[in-house]
């Protein structure tokens, strides 16, 4: 069986603008692990995962000629990735209405030795079992970066209502963070 030799991203980029299905594929086989991580994040099971990753990877190859070459291919493939499963939770589950409110409290931190003992699989783990609109709420804000209005706008719902799920989402965070350590180390934060 022929392998064809690792090909660089902006090669790949190139012959998948000229239409080169081979292109396509080796570009999704060099992707696909990192952007169903991303996926991963909206689903809420594996299998809507590799959904969203095919809807996205349709985008992708769609979108290829708005590719100018500013910034990382990868960071754009990304930015489509959760686009893509924001567009597809949208279709597939009712977003969870929260009445709006003026002024989010701001929650204390967490306790320092609890803070500096967890580990980033048991925060993912953590942040899977929120409901689905405090999750991608959550995940888009802390850990892609969108403001309140960019959530507002993707998810349909008032920036109002994207603040108050992301302060009921921290404060679950911050409330199973302390049980977890509790139970690890005995004491109550």
């Amino acid at each position: 069986m022929f392998l064809e030799p690792k090909t660089t991203i902006d090669e790949l980029v190139k012959r998948c603008k000229a239409g080169q299905r081979k292109a396509q594929e080796l570009l999704y086989k060099q992707l696909a692990g990192k952007m169903l991580g991303v996926c991963l994040r909206y689903a809420t099971d594996r299998m809507e995962a590799e959904d969203m990753l095919q809807n996205g990877f349709i985008k992708v190859f769609q979108k290829m000629d708005s590719y100018r070459g500013e910034g990382a291919f990868e960071g754009w493939v990304r930015r489509i990735m959760v686009h893509s499963s924001i567009e597809y939770y949208r279709s597939h589950h009712k977003m969870m209405q929260v009445v709006d409110i003026d002024n989010v409290g701001h929650e204390p931190s967490v306790n320092a030795v609890a803070a500096s003992s967890l580990e980033a699989k048991d925060l993912l783990l953590l942040i899977k079992d929120l409901s689905p609109g405090y999750r991608m709420v959550f995940n888009l804000y802390a850990i892609d970066g969108y403001s309140h209005k960019e959530i507002a706008e993707m998810a349909g719902i008032s920036e109002g209502a994207s603040k108050s799920q992301l302060s009921r989402a921290r404060a679950i965070l911050k409330e199973q963070i302390l049980k977890m350590e509790k139970k690890r180390y005995g004491y109550a934060g």
